[in-house]
């Protein structure tokens, strides 16, 4: 018996949507880190990018749970002397939901060259609509 290593020649990528409706944002994060990694095949390797495509839709329609709407904030540094800049998650969701999204699968990604590789393979959208029809995407259910 031997073991098979997954390299870019032997992977086969799939397409899926995951629809945020109603669902908590970290559970949908979480969710669509593990198809972007591939842990979900058999064939799986940390140092390998096997994973899969991964179109989220209905991202203003996740739920944030407890007071983190209020509390939860998202910090950035505009690279000047003070200028530490913060927003709620309140605000966030109301201006742009993807990005928030994003920011949740980003933060459950390696944070090395796979994971950013992986964060390029993920399509979020605020509404129900989407444009990858064309890639006859799988819509996943567990």
């Amino acid at each position: 018996m031997s073991t098979t290593m997954p390299n870019a020649s032997t992977i086969e990528r799939k397409w899926y949507v995951l629809d945020a409706e109603g669902k908590s944002l970290g559970r949908v994060a979480a969710q669509a880190a593990v198809l972007l990694r591939g842990k979900h095949k058999v064939d799986f390797a940390p140092h390998a990018d096997c994973g899969d495509y991964v179109v989220i839709i209905n991202a203003e329609k996740a739920v944030l749970t407890g007071n983190k709407l209020i509390q939860k904030k998202y910090y950035h540094h505009t690279g000047y002397v003070g200028h530490l800049k913060e927003v709620n998650y309140k605000t966030l969701m109301a201006k742009n939901p993807a990005f928030a999204m994003k920011l949740a699968v980003k933060g459950m990604l390696p944070h090395n060259s796979v994971g950013a590789k992986s964060l390029t393979r993920c399509h979020i959208y605020a509404g129900a609509n989407h444009k990858h029809q064309a890639q006859a995407p799988e819509a996943w259910v567990k």
